[in-house]
Parts: C-alpha cells; sequence; structure tokens
C-alpha cells in the first residue's frame, strides 16, 4: 500500500450510504412488506430497486474491509478495537436504544397511546433494525486483526502472488466472480434465510467474503492499479450481467419445468454476477477520476456515519403523514425524499457535529479548536 490516503473510497462511501437512503425513501411505494407501506404501489419503483439492491451493501463491506487494514497498518490491533469500541460499538447502543424504537411506535402506532410508551416498552429490546449494518462490521472489524496478520504472513503473501498473477489477465478480476457464486450457492443451499442476522451464515458469511476481498485487494497496489486499468473490461460485464439479470427478472413462467431451488439458485448467480460486476466498475471508475477529496466531500464523508444512524427513523416517521395524503406516488416520494433529507442533514450539521457529546453518541471524532489543530 503506497498512497496515503484512497480518495475514491471517500467517494464511493458517501454515494453508497446515499444509495442506501433512497431505496429506504422509496421502500413504502415498492409493494414490498416494509415498516411503512402505501396503499398504491409502483411495479417499476419493484422492478429498480431489487436491481440496485445487489450493489449497495455488498460495495460497503468491501470498502469496510478496504479501509480496516488501512487503519490497522497504522495502529495496534488493541488501540484499533479500542476506535471500533468508541465508533461503532457505542453507536449501535444508543441507536438501539434512542433511534429504532420510534420506529416500531409508527408501524404499530395502535399498539401505543404515545411516543413515551413505546420508548418505554421497545428501547431495552435492543433491536439493531436497521442498525444491522454496524452490528456486522464490529463482528468483521474483530477478525480484521487476525485477517491482517494471515494476509501479511508467508501463506497470505503467497496468495496475494497468486491473485497478481491472476488480475494480469484483462478478465482475471472478473473471474473471481465464480468465488462469489460458489459461496452463494453453498451457503443458500444450507442456510436459505435472507434475514439479517449475524447467525445467518448465508448473509453474514457472504459478506464477510466482500470485506475479505476488500482487505486482498487494498494490500496489493497491482490489484488496486488493475482495478482502474481494466475499468471497461468490467463495464462490459457489468452491462451483460445486468442484461442476465433483467433477462431472468422478466423471464416466462418455468417453474412446470424447473424446480423452485434451481430457480433461487439462478436468482443467486445472477444477482452475485451484478454485485460482482458492479463493484469492479464502480473502484475501477472512481479510482480512475475521483482522484481529490473537495472539502464538501470531506465534510459529507464526516458526517455519513450519524445520518446512516438517523435516516430510516426520520423516513419511517415522515413516510406513516405522506402516505396518508390523497396524492400520486410521484408526489408522496418526492416529498419524503425532500423533507427526510433535509430533516437528516440539519440533524447531522447543526444539532450533531457542533458538540462533541453528540458527535462521540453518533461515532464521529472529537471536534478540535483551531488553537489544538495549530499545535
Amino acid at each position: 500500500m503506497t498512497k496515503e490516503r484512497y480518495f475514491e473510497l471517500d467517494w464511493l462511501l458517501v454515494m453508497l450510504i446515499l444509495a442506501v437512503f433512497m431505496h429506504h425513501v422509496f421502500m413504502p411505494f415498492n409493494g414490498d412488506d416494509w415498516h411503512i407501506m402505501n396503499q398504491e404501489s409502483s411495479k417499476f419503483l419493484d422492478n429498480t430497486m431489487v436491481y440496485f439492491e445487489q450493489l449497495r451493501l455488498q460495495s460497503l463491506f468491501f470498502i469496510a474491509g478496504a479501509g480496516s487494514l488501512l487503519l490497522l497498518t497504522k495502529l495496534s490491533g488493541k488501540a484499533f478495537m479500542l476506535n471500533k469500541f468508541h465508533r461503532l460499538l457505542v453507536p449501535l447502543i444508543i441507536g438501539m436504544l434512542l433511534i429504532v424504537p420510534p420506529q416500531h411506535y409508527y408501524e404499530h402506532i395502535q399498539d401505543y397511546p404515545n411516543l413515551w410508551s413505546a420508548y418505554q416498552q421497545r428501547a431495552l429490546a435492543f433491536s439493531p433494525n436497521h442498525l444491522w449494518f454496524i452490528e456486522f462490521l464490529l463482528v468483521f472489524m474483530v477478525l480484521a486483526i487476525p485477517l491482517k496478520r494471515l494476509i501479511y504472513s508467508k501463506n497470505g503473501q503467497h496468495v496475494n502472488t497468486r491473485l497478481e498473477q491472476l488480475v494480469s489477465h484483462k478478465h482475471g478480476l472478473f473471474s473471481l466472480v465464480i468465488v462469489i457464486v460458489g459461496c452463494r450457492f453453498a451457503l443458500k443451499a444450507f442456510f436459505p434465510s435472507q434475514e439479517t442476522h449475524l447467525a445467518n451464515p448465508s448473509v453474514s458469511l457472504f459478506y464477510l467474503l466482500f470485506f475479505i476481498f476488500g482487505m486482498l485487494f487494498i494490500s496489493s497496489p497491482k490489484v488496486w492499479q488493475v482495478l482502474r486499468d481494466n475499468r471497461r473490461i468490467n463495464l462490459y460485464w457489468f452491462v451483460i450481467c445486468s442484461l442476465l439479470f433483467y433477462a431472468w427478472f422478466n423471464k416466462p413462467d418455468i417453474s412446470p419445468y424447473v424446480s423452485l431451488e434451481m430457480r433461487w439458485q439462478m436468482y443467486w448467480a445472477v444477482c452475485s454476477l451484478v454485485s460482482w460486476s458492479g463493484l469492479l466498475t464502480m473502484l475501477g471508475y472512481a479510482g480512475q477520476y475521483c482522484t481529490t477529496t473537495p472539502n464538501w466531500l470531506r465534510r459529507a464523508n464526516e458526517l455519513i456515519y450519524p445520518f446512516y444512524i438517523l435516516h430510516q427513523t426520520i423516513i419511517v416517521a415522515f413516510a406513516y403523514y405522506i402516505v396518508q395524503w390523497n396524492a400520486s406516488i410521484a408526489i408522496k416520494s418526492v416529498s419524503l425524499l425532500v423533507s427526510s433529507f433535509l430533516v437528516c442533514s440539519f440533524c447531522c450539521l447543526l444539532v450533531i457535529r457542533p458538540f462533541n457529546g453528540l458527535r462521540y453518541a453518533f461515532g464521529l471524532k472529537k471536534k478540535t479548536t483551531a488553537i489544538q489543530q495549530s499545535l
């Protein structure tokens, strides 16, 4: 690792968290069973959202893996875990106590006389809800310490050498999708549930695989360079995989000829193809063109974490009232998008950012004064 800072990761982190935000904004209108649902739904939204689901979280876990190795090259294992205790465990606990309960209140509002009663009943339930992502990260960060040692061990360097040899071929990076598909097939064969819980290996181990790839890729300057050099080839693969995904998604009924289990395996295969090719494409183009981090992006990168913690609760609260309007899906969804984004941004910029107590509660570093910065 020769670079001091990987600017492309700053850009991708912010864009992917905003994509998660957008996904949750449109959830009330896509016909799925979410916290708050509009009476009318949009098939177009459902078809679009199921596609982008294959790109967001997998890529975020890859970035988290890359970031963890970068940090572990600067900190000892003990200092690294102390950092993650403050930045992950504390916000997770506070989020489960204070941020999550209102979602249950609005989803089951008929069961509570007021919001305070929901807090009394739900705060100590310690349900992670949308904060499961932080829960996963906390466990993965613990694993990052021995994984880092393994990567820089003799056997790890042998794997790294083989990886560099593989990616020297123009389709080498994409060929690693075999590992992704094989892992998904094996896990889903024994653990078909899609519940986002650590105890569900078909989800937790699948995301851990992307986390490990992030650590492996960032450890090799050659592999990281190949991501940029082969970005067009990976884009072609991404387009092909996307066409395959929608070809499968809009296929005629094949249930008389293909078993349900095989149909699910075909689905997981096309999903994995999109996830991997999309990740490679994003990394390649971001690495090539996102070569600086402007001040506004640096600020956004700092505040995107509390934005993520807050966003779903604010969306659910606004959605409860907005879905009751006598208006079209377009008006409701845009209203929900604008209102929730403004409130999330207001809370991050003007409520959390200025105060060190709240900064700590939401996983941010202590704010330093101009005098401290000059020392």
